[in-house]
């Protein structure tokens, strides 16, 4: 660096970095692993030594990764260089001792950095070294339920996904209205309708049914057994078969920080976004959406979040209430403008293995409406 000219500036401290000493003098390299011997190579042939071409001479910080990169120290030092491309542009320069050790570096870095998104807020929570590794949830020593689940309530929800053939979906939200609201109603059954609808984009000739079991599983074997022992619902179970492709279920548990599923006056139309996650994922969705929620909450269009007990692993389902599909489009921009929702959707979509999204019409006696 020019003398005269701006000191040069530390690198940006990243949790857990330091300050270290002056580097070693000029042609000697710096920097070890944990246990004092080079970093693993990922090539046969390593690269050559990477000088600072601004002759960077000021300190180093150090910090550990996380991810890929999780176990390995590095030695980065920051200088501000002259003449670069874009102002406020910094030049980082890697040390080891050997040229091996310093294409190590190269490659960690080079493994657990990822792009930022074009929105990314730039004051959002942590530093720069966040943006550079993969988000790395605290080690939990509890089940997913316990962690993620409502501890004031016992509440067990089961959804319904019944096929229809596309002659009998008429006939088939007849028979529906006339037998369920008399077990929604009978006090003898600890279940409770939440909503029922057809599905109205997405997949096609289809129906929706959302049960809570207040008091867990045994309310759900209580409802159960008592149903077996029901002429009416057993007759009513062989007339729908005859108008059904097919059906499946899943036993739910309610996320803690999402609103309760309560009866509301519409008319509405309701989205139900389904995403399947990628298995170990599921602490680091609620640890996120645990904050972004309340961005969504202004319209009251949040109805109610669900993770997967029995049945397919690792899906949840957000359940969103809308006065028609322009206010949906008017209600999901406006979160786009709210400072820090774009981190949610920046840690939350490399969980996601699929996802699926149905707009949905609530029948005649959904308590949703």
């Amino acid at each position: 660096m020019a003398e005269g000219s701006e000191p040069p500036r530390r690198a940006p401290a990243g949790p857990g970095t330091q300050v270290n000493p002056p580097p070693s003098p000029a042609g000697q390299y710096r920097g070890s692993t944990p246990s004092g011997r080079g970093g693993r190579r990922c090539a046969e042939t390593p690269a050559p030594p990477l000088p600072c071409a601004a002759g960077c001479t000021n300190r180093t910080a150090r910090g550990c990764g996380s991810g890929s990169a999780a176990g390995l120290c590095w030695s980065i030092s920051a200088c501000t260089t002259t003449g670069a491309e874009h102002p406020g542009m910094r030049t980082y320069c890697l040390g080891a001792e050997t040229p091996e050790e310093l294409n190590a570096w190269v490659c960690a870095l080079r493994r657990g950095a990822s792009p930022l998104p074009r929105q990314y807020s730039r004051d959002a929570e942590g530093s720069w070294f966040r943006s550079l590794f993969v988000h790395k949830v605290d080690p939990r020593k509890d089940a997913h339920s316990n962690l993620l689940s409502k501890k004031e309530t016992s509440n067990l929800y089961k959804i319904q996904f019944h096929n229809v053939k596309p002659e009998c979906l008429d006939a088939y939200n007849s028979l529906t209205e006339e037998v369920l609201p008399k077990l929604h109603s009978d006090a003898d059954y600890p279940c409770d309708l939440v909503g029922n609808w057809n599905t109205w984009y997405g997949e096609q000739d289809q129906a929706v049914h959302l049960w809570r079991f207040s008091g867990g599983y045994p309310a759900l074997m209580d409802c159960m057994n008592k149903l077996k022992q029901n002429k009416e619902y057993l007759d009513f179970r062989k007339e729908r078969s005859r108008m059904l492709l097919s059906r499946r279920n899943q036993l739910l548990l309610e996320f803690s920080f999402w609103n309760e599923p309560l009866p509301r006056q519409g008319p509405n139309i309701y989205e139900l976004r389904t995403y399947k996650l990628k298995p170990g994922t599921m602490i680091e969705w609620g640890n996120n959406w645990a904050r972004a929620i309340k961005y969504r909450q202004e319209n009251q269009e949040a109805v109610g979040g669900f993770f997967s007990q029995i049945g397919e692993l690792y899906v949840v389902h957000h359940l969103w209430a809308y006065k028609d599909l322009q206010s949906r489009e008017e209600t999901r921009n406006a979160a786009w403008r709210k400072r820090g929702w774009d981190e949610n959707v920046y840690y939350t979509v490399p969980l996601i293995r699929t996802m699926e999204s149905r707009i949905m019409i609530p029948l005649k006696i959904s308590p949703l409406q």
